[in-house]
């Protein structure tokens, strides 16, 4: 999925999403990547799939997002799940859910081959 198609949600949402993404790279998240569910559930648009090395930068990663999209766009989550844990947090912003695991979570949901019909976008994070 391109930068092109991701623009192609609407502009609230894309807004989300961009914020999401920055606050994931200020924390040096791993592989972050944005799966366009538009064309195969109804109750959401997208996902954000992304990790972290330890339940500490999970943490601190979820909670950076939760901040970058509250400073991009005035918007907080309407639940957020797994902050205490740190093994696995969910964001859920209605249209999109970001999903931000440790890396031994992250490999045994395997979102991405679960939602694999989805339009993907791979998200590079500067180092």
């Amino acid at each position: 999925m391109s930068d092109r198609e991701i623009r192609a949600f609407a502009p609230e949402l894309h807004a989300i999403i961009e914020a999401a993404l920055e606050g994931a790279a200020e924390k040096l998240a791993r592989e972050p990547v944005v799966l366009d569910l538009r064309e195969l559930v109804d109750s959401f648009d997208a996902l954000i799939v992304t990790s972290g090395g330890t339940d500490r930068q999970v943490r601190a990663i979820a909670e950076e997002i939760e901040e970058s999209v509250t400073r991009a766009t005035g918007i907080r989550p309407l639940r957020v799940e797994g902050m205490r844990e740190g093994e696995w947090v969910a964001l859920d912003y209605g249209d999109l859910i970001v999903h931000v695991f440790d890396d031994a979570a992250r490999e045994y949901y395997d979102l991405e081959h679960l939602w694999r019909a989805a339009p993907a976008r791979r998200v590079e994070v500067r180092r």
